[in-house]
């Protein structure tokens, strides 16, 4: 959805930069009322002027990022409505669909009987979606976020999911996974069908620019007894209310990022928390990230980019979920080194 909001503002206002300049016949494309010039100049000769293609291009990806903005929403509200109330909720939606698109017609039209061209318009439309869509994102910030790590990794990685599933589409759990590198938790998030708020450490936390991604999805940032008892109570705190009202959380039971490439043993905090608080536990495996630029083969991380080249191949692979009984730090252990297998 961010993607299609931001689409959708850059060709709404480029269709009124490339439109500019140009005669009525040309502005006829999204301008009604030259509407018969342009059909007396003819399609034909239209597409043969290479200046209006640039006009067809901005108005064929607006449509197609509007898609990309609107699919999704629809989406979203099939997937988290209760089924007892979808049909109403779809209902609804469709109600206040029909009454904006009411507004935004009177509002053009008013706009235009003051004087502005049609490809004014769009450049009104695109600077108002521009400003509505900011306040949303700070309003409901899980889109924009979701969005930044599914660009960063899929930039950077080709990421291979499997066992997804398992990650149950409501209620409350525990997710726990191997930890390799420092984009870890971005890669869940990424391929996550549900938002997880990471229990993570209070440094890694403070990451510039990865920090922004980390607050804003709520993560939870934790310390150890030695460093700062009141942070880690405080974080087992958070981390039970978060359970509570029914959110995933994720944590990284080896409690530091390995050096070596193997998984180290984890450590007795998911048995703290889903003693505290019972739910399920579901074992993550992160595959192939060891020996990246954001791990720490031959070295510190973030110092060798490019070692393993751009669009290299990743997994993440989910298992069948664990009762709070039996979700051991050993057997968690064992569960994650087996899907994990060679492929470190």
């Amino acid at each position: 959805m961010p993607f299609g909001s931001i689409g959708m503002t850059v060709f709404a206002v480029d269709l009124w930069l490339a439109s500019r300049g140009m005669g009525a016949a040309a502005q006829g494309v999204a301008s009604v009322s030259a509407g018969a010039q342009f059909a007396a100049a003819g399609m034909q000769s239209f597409i043969a002027d290479p200046a209006h293609w640039r006009v067809m291009a901005d108005l064929f990806l607006l449509a197609l990022f509007a898609g990309f903005y609107s699919v999704p929403l629809y989406a979203v509200i099939q997937a988290r409505a209760e089924p007892t109330h979808r049909a109403r909720i779809i209902a609804a939606n469709n109600i206040m669909n029909a009454l904006f698109m009411i507004v935004a017609a009177l509002m053009a039209k008013a706009l235009l009987d003051a004087g502005l061209t049609l490809p004014q318009l769009f450049l009104v439309v695109g600077v108002m979606n521009a400003a509505v869509a900011l306040y949303i994102y700070t309003l409901v910030p899980e889109f924009l976020m979701r969005f930044i790590c599914w660009l960063l990794i899929h930039t950077v990685y080709r990421l291979e999911k499997r066992g997804l599933e398992n990650i149950p589409e409501e209620g409350a759990a525990v997710v726990v996974a191997n930890h390799v590198s420092f984009v870890d938790a971005l890669v869940i998030l990424a391929a996550s069908p549900r938002p997880i708020r990471f229990v993570m450490d209070h440094s890694i936390f403070r990451i510039p620019v990865l920090s922004f991604v980390f607050r804003t999805g709520k993560a939870i940032p934790i310390a150890s007894a030695k460093e700062d008892e009141g942070l880690l109570n405080a974080a087992y705190d958070e981390i039970a209310r978060a359970l509570e009202q029914g959110e995933l959380v994720g944590i990284f039971p080896e409690g530091r990022i390995t050096d070596t490439g193997e998984i180290y043993p984890f450590r007795g905090g998911v048995h703290r928390i889903v003693e505290r608080t019972p739910v399920p536990v579901v074992p993550l495996a992160l595959k192939g990230l060891w020996g990246s630029y954001f791990s720490r083969r031959g070295g510190a991380a973030m110092t060798k980019p490019f070692r393993r080249g751009v669009w290299s191949r990743i997994g993440l692979e989910a298992a069948p979920a664990l009762a709070p009984a039996a979700a051991t730090p050993e057997a968690l252990q064992d569960v994650v080194q087996t899907m994990r297998g060679e492929w470190r």
